[in-house]
């Protein structure tokens, strides 16, 4: 019993020690060595340096100078990196309807320049509320908005959203798709003096 008791003392202190201690390691070690910039959080920062956001997490914004991400069911105010989710809410339920038709009818109002229909994912919310993402084609479909907030043409703010369209990773993975946070500093950088303050004000 006493031998029994001690082996397995000594494997649950081992499988403790490799699990807990050396796998944990060698995965960050390895992390750190292959993917450093993911490995710290994929932060965004603007010229000055000053973090303003990681890559994969979206973030809300409102300015008509922008682009804005999809609507966000995370958190009471949306896009709560610490409440991450759907809705939940299904293709019969009536509060789901109700909500995108709102949608809806916000973002006819705010883009009064644009006579195409609006396209489907700026009405829904992604899974995780946290989508940091648009289609091109949604991102295309709001920079007449943003070249009247700006004051330049429509033709210059297409141009940086079409410069900031990312690839299907490994070329094959996914669909492409333009980060919402990443394209609004390009405008900002391209637009300096155009009149809408910093990414930071959103």
């Amino acid at each position: 019993m006493r031998r029994t008791l001690v082996i397995a003392v000594r494997l649950s202190l081992l499988t403790l020690v490799v699990t807990g201690v050396v796998y944990p390691l060698l995965v960050t070690a390895a992390a750190q060595l292959l993917f450093p910039r993911q490995a710290h959080g994929s932060l965004v920062t603007d010229d000055d340096g000053t973090v303003v956001g990681a890559a994969p997490i979206g973030q809300r914004f409102t300015a008509p100078g922008y682009l804005h991400g999809r609507p966000s069911a995370a958190g009471a105010q949306g896009y709560d990196a610490m409440a991450s989710s759907g809705s939940n809410l299904g293709p019969s339920s009536l509060a789901l309807r109700e909500r995108m038709t709102a949608e809806h009818t916000r973002l006819r109002a705010l883009n009064p320049q644009q006579p195409l229909a609006v396209p489907v994912e700026l009405v829904s919310a992604s899974a995780s509320g946290l989508d940091p993402h648009l289609s091109p084609e949604a991102a295309r479909w709001q920079a007449p908005r943003i070249a009247a907030a700006r004051g330049v043409t429509l033709a210059r703010v297409l141009a940086v959203i079409d410069a900031n369209v990312e690839s299907p990773d490994l070329g094959l993975l996914g669909e492409p798709r333009v980060n919402v946070l990443r394209t609004n500093l390009a405008l900002d950088r391209t637009f300096d003096g155009h009149g809408v303050g910093s990414v930071l004000a959103r």
